[in-house]
């Protein structure tokens, strides 16, 4: 439960500087990389899709996915978060469903409600992701996709500049920030190889991109750090 308060106090104290840089994000030539991979692995309908965005943050996915047509529920543990990102979806006249909990127990919503899930820079943060994986499969429909974007973290230290930027985040973040990191068990995990090896024996069909960087880190407004962002696409 300590260690849930810290992750939750870490977001929410980074949650103004953070949601900026998203909205930065989302008036930019990024933006437009994040929809075409969204869109490219999203199941095909020829109705809205009712889709899951699992952290949240400032609601950077829940306004590209919004923005495309879509039933978009996002959920984040973070309160500060929820607030900045419905204020960003209020200011772009977009609509979406906003919760605080816990991306690990999502009791709140029934087997298979979900055609899609999408979650960014949130499972390195996660105190327990098998569990998560488990609940993610649950509600998802049958042939339903899960879209992770993360960074294998585990084995970097966030005061080494060579590592990470620090961009808008102070020293006692970045220390927080590795207490945190190495407080996990998925830290010892590298990654995404390790997701994938779990995500099928799920049964899952799953297709990694390991460093889609290049694709969605070209805006030189935007903080970005060092670290390869991989993506893995779970088909249940």
């Amino acid at each position: 439960m300590e260690l849930s308060r810290r992750i939750e106090n870490y977001w929410d104290e980074r949650s103004e500087n953070f949601s900026k840089t998203r909205r930065l994000e989302l008036d930019g030539i990024d933006a437009i990389a994040w929809k075409n991979i969204l869109k490219k692995s999203l199941p095909e309908s020829k109705n809205p899709l009712k889709i899951l965005d699992i952290g949240t943050g400032a609601g950077f996915f829940a306004a590209i996915l919004a923005k495309m047509g879509h039933k978009v529920v996002g959920i984040d543990m973070s309160s500060k978060m929820l607030c900045e990102a419905e204020k960003n979806l209020r200011e772009m006249n977009l609509s979406a469903e906003f919760y605080k909990m816990n991306a690990q127990n999502l009791n709140f919503f029934a087997d298979e409600t979900f055609d899609a899930i999408v979650t960014r820079n949130l499972t390195w943060t996660l105190p327990d992701v098998k569990a998560a994986y488990r609940e993610w499969r649950r509600i998802l429909k049958i042939g339903g996709v899960l879209m992770n974007f993360d960074s294998d973290y585990g084995d970097k230290n966030f005061l080494d500049e060579k590592t990470c930027s620090k961009g808008e985040i102070c020293n006692k973040m970045l220390v927080e920030c590795d207490f945190i990191k190495n407080s996990l068990a998925i830290s010892t995990k590298r990654r995404p190889k390790w997701d994938k090896i779990f995500l099928e024996d799920l049964n899952f069909i799953v297709r990694l991109d390991e460093d889609i960087s290049h694709a969605v880190h070209k805006d030189s407004r935007c903080f970005y750090d060092s670290v390869p962002l991989f993506a893995i696409y779970a088909t249940k």
